[in-house]
């Protein structure tokens, strides 16, 4: 069994190193690469992605798979070897159903079409997207398709992100979470809104990135296995244990967007930092799920990032990093002013109490397209009369609205944004028992310290990558079920204290 184990551990290695070298690729492509790179840049990814497909499906993987199957059953069920052949079975068993050649058209469409958006955004123009996002909207049914049998088109996309996770349970999720948000939101904006006014002075850039950069430091990035750059649409990819980049933007007249930006992905980051070496170049070797991977972004964003305790700290800092900006600015006013609710276009500036209504507006427009239901060429439309009926607000143009997020563009609809709010509702659910374990967290971040939690994350949730699903990682950590209830008992203790709620 050893000598197999090995054997399969190296082909799937070989398939992890095919996917780091593109991941390499993409990050170029999102940060440095020239434009007159973007033609042959999709050519190369597309024949990578190729590539690792060939060699992810190889038959032999099958047939040790089958041979170690024995093996692995007899094993613990959280045993790393009964973990891999589990997990690597699962993957296999997916991947051998999708051509190699559907894939390698798949993310050459993805890479044409994000060199194409990057352009339209800026210069607000949808209808230069409209012909690609055809193309993806058909790609991304083809997809689904490989995998009858489904109940709805949108579970085999959204399965691949979230296993287990079906349309019908996330809508019934989601409709839970509307019918206690939608109240709160407009209990909340119906008060004398928050001055905002200090996020949105004069911060030159170079000193938001250090200040950021400082900041998910001492979270516990570790800069000595990862890097920060700039992009148009922040993002964190792993090339391995020893290399995992995050990205960020900066908008000088707008502190928010550089400095949480940083800590969302570093977020995702310390997750993918956290696992064990061991497991680097397998199956096991990067986070369980979107959902779970979204909880730690979320946690450190908002859970810490927002959180009083962590700006007792930190606003000093703040103030002496931008000498006379914020010197009229309690430390009350600016907590008040990073925890403003309002409806808002941009869901990535979003606030914690709006923040899924975004999500939950874009999950519907995914599942309408797929089902033929809206035209790619009337999305623009759909999506300013869902804002207006959802948010209460119109965007200018595409550019903030149906532009605004790069993950339809980048080769695949349906499947791409649940993930966030199943991170919203995760993250707290973890951080409420680490609280439970550890009460002396809340004080420690006073300091400046946050070791205790981000140990905490680490010994249980991080070290282990995708051994468990998410189901599993849920009920193992937390001793429930994924439930809404913590997250709902957290925004309603927040805002209520904030907005002064009875």
């Amino acid at each position: 069994m050893d000598t197999k184990l090995r054997e399969l551990k190296t082909l799937l290695c070989e398939a992890s190193d095919f996917r780091s070298a593109n991941s390499v690729l993409g990050w170029d492509q999102s940060t440095y690469m020239p434009i007159g790179g973007g033609s042959a840049r999709g050519r190369q990814i597309a024949l990578l992605a190729r590539l690792a497909q060939e060699r992810a499906t190889d038959p032999q993987i099958g047939r040790l798979l089958d041979d170690l199957r024995p093996y692995a059953e007899n094993l613990p069920y959280d045993h790393s070897d009964a973990a891999l052949v589990r997990v690597a079975r699962r993957n296999y068993e997916r991947l051998i159903k999708i051509p190699p050649a559907f894939i390698g058209e798949m993310y050459q469409l993805g890479a044409d079409s994000y060199n194409v958006w990057s352009k339209a955004r800026t210069e607000n123009d949808f209808q230069a997207t409209q012909p690609y996002l055809e193309r993806i909207l058909d790609t991304s049914r083809r997809l689904a398709n490989y995998f009858p049998g489904y109940e709805h088109i949108a579970d085999p996309l959204i399965d691949d992100a979230d296993y287990g996770m079906k349309a019908t349970i996330l809508r019934q999720l989601f409709a839970q979470l509307r019918r206690e948000l939608v109240p709160l939101v407009q209990a909340i904006t119906s008060q004398p809104p928050i001055d905002d006014s200090p996020l949105r002075r004069h911060f030159p850039q170079a000193g938001q990135l250090a200040f950021a950069e400082d900041t998910i430091r001492r979270l516990g990035y570790d800069f000595n296995r990862g890097r920060q750059d700039l992009t148009h649409h922040p993002f964190t990819t792993r090339f391995s244990s020893g290399d995992v980049r995050i990205t960020t933007r900066v908008q000088e007249d707008y502190l928010s967007d550089c400095l949480f930006s940083s800590i969302h992905e570093a977020g995702h980051a310390m997750y993918e930092q956290g696992i064990r070496p061991e497991h680097d170049g397998t199956p096991l070797g990067t986070g369980t799920s979107a959902g779970v991977h979204e909880s730690q972004s979320r946690l450190w964003e908002n859970v810490v990032g927002r959180s009083r305790g962590f700006w007792e700290y930190f606003y000093p800092r703040l103030q002496a990093a931008f000498p006379g900006q914020l010197d009229d600015v309690s430390l009350d006013e600016f907590y008040r002013a990073a925890n403003k609710v309002e409806r808002s276009l941009i869901r990535t500036d979003a606030d914690e109490v709006t923040y899924n209504l975004h999500v939950m507006l874009r999950f519907d427009l995914e599942l309408d397209m797929l089902e033929g239901k809206l035209r790619v060429k009337d999305l623009p439309e759909a999506w300013h009369t869902r804002y207006m009926a959802d948010l209460g607000v119109q965007a200018p143009d595409d550019r903030d609205g149906v532009l605004q997020d790069v993950h339809w563009y980048a080769g695949q609809i349906g499947g791409v944004f649940q993930g966030y709010t199943l991170g919203n509702i995760i993250g707290t659910q973890f951080y409420a028992t680490a609280l439970r374990a550890h009460p002396e967290i809340p004080s420690e971040m006073q300091r400046g310290q946050f070791n205790i939690l981000h140990s905490w994350l680490e010994e249980n949730i991080y070290q282990y990558g995708s051994t468990f699903t998410a189901d599993e990682l849920v009920l193992r950590v937390t001793g429930e079920p994924l439930s809404i209830l913590p997250y709902l008992m957290y925004l309603k203790t927040k805002y209520g204290e904030l907005y002064s709620l009875v």
